[in-house]
């Protein structure tokens, strides 16, 4: 079968295609003499009129001969991949990973052994889905095998051939579905597809937690993924990788409030809504979260101090003084997506405008009145910060150096 051949040299979306490391690349990998095109993610987010990410690019040749044309121009290449086709030539501050075309020999539903060819067909056709199964020379023209192109406009997420055999090349890819569906899908997912995840979703406990977790943080970082969530809930996926995930009203109330606010989207934050009843520490182990995201989880987790909707302002204060405002407004939007109320209005919004005021006064102020270092000091501190904060950090430093006097009298 022959490929669609569109031209977008017109589209604005592709004026990338000019830039200079880019034009050097593809002189020193040959072209036009050899058929070197762009490919994947590129090509797909340009013709989507998205912002790009890396561009990377497909050559008939075996990576021997890639590294012998880099290294011939001048270019630094670092062979990354080899024993999937993939090197990386780095110039001008730019990397564009480079890959030999393949066509798998062999699957066992997480790794794939592949063989090199010449055929840019065969190279697509190993591909998931349609939408990235397409390539691009630099001259302009589209290559489009599956009907990616309209897909792209339709906002159809479907695999490259029979889903059930995609599915069980690499199981990781009923996870793909659902995050590719969050960030470009349009339309639901078709029922073939859906029953093939269903049928197949055992497979995905072959998985390792960090490849798992990857997609789950891809997937939460969509302008909306409630839509493709509650496809997985229906097929069974969602349940066998993140059974803890029954949350689904708290996530869209999530969502509408991080839209009025407005905030930036945080994966772990939906991550968080999303759960139950869960035992952080647990999650955070079996996801094999970073120490930074596993900390984060935790932290959005804990009971103390309570934040809740009836929370007095001073109380709120006194949270945002102590833990900051990221960790506070954080904890309120989970606490507001779970239990709804008028109130959070108030408080989100004295949240997201807070900034830091440090207390006018330290210990050295005291020590320098000729009082002795000691627990009478924290102690006093401690009395002056109370001031600061009920007072709504109004207080004077004669106020504070006064109340912190008045404590150690006191104690």
């Amino acid at each position: 079968m022959s490929p669609t051949v569109l031209n977008v040299t017109a589209l604005p979306s592709f004026a990338w295609l000019a830039d200079a490391p880019l034009q050097r690349i593809f002189e020193a990998l040959g072209f036009p003499t050899v058929d070197v095109r762009c490919v994947g993610g590129c090509v797909r987010d340009a013709l989507a009129g998205r912002p790009m990410g890396d561009i990377d690019i497909g050559t008939p040749e075996i990576p021997d001969t890639v590294i012998k044309r880099l290294d011939g121009a001048g270019i630094k290449v670092i062979p990354t991949g080899l024993a999937h086709g993939t090197v990386t030539a780095l110039i001008d501050g730019a990397h564009f990973e480079i890959t030999s075309l393949r066509r798998d020999t062999s699957c066992d539903g997480r790794h794939a052994v592949v063989e090199f060819t010449s055929d840019w067909r065969e190279d697509a056709s190993r591909r998931d889905f349609t939408i990235n199964a397409m390539s691009l020379r630099p001259t302009g023209e589209l290559f489009d095998f599956f009907g990616g192109a309209d897909d792209v406009k339709a906002g159809r997420i479907q695999f490259v051939g029979t889903p059930a055999d995609r599915i069980q090349e690499d199981y990781l890819r009923i996870l793909r579905l659902f995050r590719f569906h969050a960030h470009f899908g349009l339309m639901p997912i078709d029922d073939e597809t859906l029953h093939a995840c269903a049928q197949h979703k055992e497979g995905l406990k072959a998985l390792s937690a960090e490849r798992v977790t990857r997609e789950v943080s891809k997937l939460l970082s969509a302008a909306n993924p409630l839509p493709s969530i509650l496809m997985m809930r229906a097929c069974g996926v969602l349940f066998a990788v993140l059974p803890e995930a029954t949350q689904l009203s708290a996530l869209n109330d999530l969502i509408t409030l991080e839209e009025k606010l407005p905030l930036p989207r945080d994966w772990r934050r939906r991550l968080t809504a999303l759960l139950g009843n869960t035992d952080a520490r647990a999650l955070a182990v079996r996801l094999r979260l970073s120490n930074h995201d596993a900390d984060f989880l935790r932290t959005l987790l804990a009971d103390h101090p309570v934040l809740d909707a009836s929370m007095a302002l001073s109380a709120l204060d006194l949270a945002l003084y102590r833990q900051g405002r990221d960790i506070v407004l954080n904890r309120c939007l989970v606490a507001a997506a779970r239990a709804p109320s008028p109130h959070w209005r108030t408080i989100l919004t004295r949240a997201a405008a807070w900034s830091p005021r440090a207390m006018p006064i330290r210990g050295d102020d005291l020590l320098s009145l000729g009082h002795q270092p000691g627990p009478a000091i924290g102690a006093a501190l401690q009395a002056a910060e109370e001031l600061w904060v009920t007072g709504g950090f109004s207080a004077t430093r004669e106020e504070l150096i006064a109340r912190a006097l008045q404590a150690i009298r006191q104690a």
